[in-house]
């Protein structure tokens, strides 16, 4: 029902605008863009790879920094809005900092994928590598999260926020790539961003697709 009445909404929106795609990011800190300035982050970057190969997507940025997972879910509600036609969902790395439960984590983003689905909306779902901090028994239940989630609700699924700098290489470890990471060591750079939306830009085009059926 809520696309049938986005389509009569449609009808009367322009032929421009009837074909736009609408794409939340929801995200922490990463999608946010914390420490850059607006135009370098996250979004900016994405929305202008998406505009150079002639995508008529509208991203917005639903990053906040220091999200957790819980905080996703209880925003994502509002996130949603009628014109949202698909959205990505990159969270759990401060969950990880924290040392919050895996279990606990797997069921916010249960909620947030169930709400996607009642709104019928697509997802990209982004996953993501723990730390052995807390043991291995830990890291293998916090990543075994985001490939299960995304085989259940059958969404698009990209292993890691940081795939554009790690894929290819031999060599996993992020602290093998300072130069591309702000000074801090865990948010990246411009020139990090601009090689995380290389790799992002394919994968949103698949739901671009997805999402006009």
């Amino acid at each position: 029902m809520r696309k049938v009445m986005i389509g009569f909404l449609a009808c009367f929106a322009g032929t421009a605008q009837a074909d736009e795609v609408v794409i939340a990011a929801l995200g922490d800190s990463l999608t946010q863009g914390y420490g850059l300035p607006a135009e370098q982050g996250f979004v900016p970057q994405l929305q202008a790879w998406l505009d150079a190969n002639g995508a008529d997507v509208r991203l917005i940025n639903a990053g906040v920094s220091g999200d957790t997972t819980a905080g996703g879910l209880s925003r994502v509600d509002w996130t949603l809005t009628p014109d949202v036609d698909g959205m990505i969902v990159a969270l759990g790395g401060n969950d990880v900092l924290r040392g919050l439960p895996p279990e606990q984590a797997r069921q916010n983003l249960t909620g947030i994928l169930t709400a996607a689905q009642a709104a019928e909306v697509e997802v990209l779902l982004v996953g993501m590598q723990a730390p052995g901090n807390y043991g291995e028994d830990y890291k293998a239940d916090f990543e075994a999260i985001y490939p299960d989630l995304a085989k259940d609700f059958e969404t698009l699924y990209l292993e890691s926020f940081f795939a554009g700098l790690t894929e290819g290489e031999e060599n996993e470890d992020l602290s093998a790539y300072r130069a591309l990471f702000q000074g801090d060591g865990v948010h990246p750079n411009a020139e990090g961003v601009a090689m995380i939306v290389a790799r992002f830009g394919p994968e949103l085009l698949d739901l671009v697709n997805q999402i006009k059926g």
